[in-house]
């Protein structure tokens, strides 16, 4: 089987459901041929698409959101790429509207909003405070909001593929340390239901839940703890919304320990909400209380040192596994 990139991954897919529906359209910062953006199509897409349907603007977060919600209501298919996931804050009213839309009128099937906000976490990369957040608590806190993290190529493509053919609006967020990575992709045609989770790695000692660039350093982590004797299941949700804990508590009953790793801030992150619905749900599986990795609850650094302080780091991860064993 072939091998592509991330980012080629997510062309092929955005181009294929162009050409399947004519509906689709791309718009956003840095999308057009001149733009710069990292995941920006190549000069192709854009000539074979043309300006009606590759749309480049300026710097408006919140005319982009609410504009694109408008054209979903209307019956198009808008993919908005904000390039940065921190460009969503200034359009987090209108992205937590179109959300509420779909879910206050989910019985109502003349009102679907079939919208997808793509954007890139850099947090490793060193683009300052304003440039390296990881909102994905934010995001998942808001009602009628579907949430996708993609980790692989493969991955990439069939949940993008999955993400415009929905009727929900849908965060569609891939890491930059993932954009260049290559993986088998097939050219056939194929999606990735939402609410399936992956194991990425079977263990017996020690479940680790780790999402985005989080997934890369859980499988470093863990096959360092196997040169301690440390077996560890590392376990990729894909989408926290909808999220598989079916998985994780099957999982958690086999092994009976938990570490949740995420980059968002560890204060009312994502860990909390999937450590506490692991204690509700199989309390009695656990042998040792969950453990957290993730921001500091801080900005992040310019320089590299402090970043590493800061965020997630496969040894933070080993430590963590450590305690909960301990």
């Amino acid at each position: 089987m072939r091998e592509i990139s991330t980012v080629q991954a997510i062309h092929e897919a955005i181009a294929e459901e162009m050409r399947r529906d004519e509906r689709v359209y791309l718009i956003g910062e840095a999308v057009g041929p001149g733009g710069t953006g990292a995941m920006r199509p190549p000069t192709e897409i854009c000539q074979e698409f043309g300006e009606r349907r590759v749309r480049e603007t300026g710097i408006i977060e919140p005319t982009l959101a609410a504009s694109s919600t408008g054209a979903a209501m209307t019956g198009l298919r808008p993919i908005v790429d904000f390039s940065f996931v921190d460009f969503m804050f200034p359009a987090w009213n209108e992205i937590y509207q179109a959300g509420l839309w779909r879910a206050g009128h989910g019985a109502a099937e003349d009102i679907k909003i079939p919208l997808v906000y793509m954007a890139g976490i850099i947090g490793y990369s060193g683009g300052g405070f304003s440039h390296s957040r990881a909102p994905i608590g934010n995001i998942w806190h808001g009602p009628g909001l579907k949430l996708v993290i993609a980790t692989t190529p493969y991955d990439a493509k069939g949940l993008l593929k999955t993400a415009i053919r929905d009727d929900n609006p849908v965060v569609f967020l891939v890491h930059r340390r993932h954009y260049p990575v290559k993986g088998p992709v097939p050219e056939e045609e194929y999606l990735i239901p939402f609410g399936e989770a992956a194991v990425r790695k079977e263990g017996k000692d020690v479940t680790i839940v780790a999402d985005g660039y989080q997934v890369t350093l859980a499988l470093q982590a863990a096959e360092d703890l196997a040169g301690e004797g440390i077996s560890a299941e590392v376990i990729d949700p894909r989408t926290l919304e909808p999220l598989d804990i079916d998985t994780i508590l099957a999982s958690v009953a086999k092994t009976g320990r938990l570490v949740v790793v995420d980059e968002d801030h560890i204060r009312c992150g994502p860990h909390a909400e999937i450590a506490f619905q692991v204690q509700e749900k199989s309390f009695k599986s656990l042998k040792a209380p969950v453990q957290r990795v993730g921001n500091r609850n801080m900005p992040i650094p310019m320089a590299q040192v402090l970043r590493e302080a800061a965020l997630p780091t496969k040894d933070k991860i080993i430590a963590a596994v450590r305690e909960t064993m301990e």
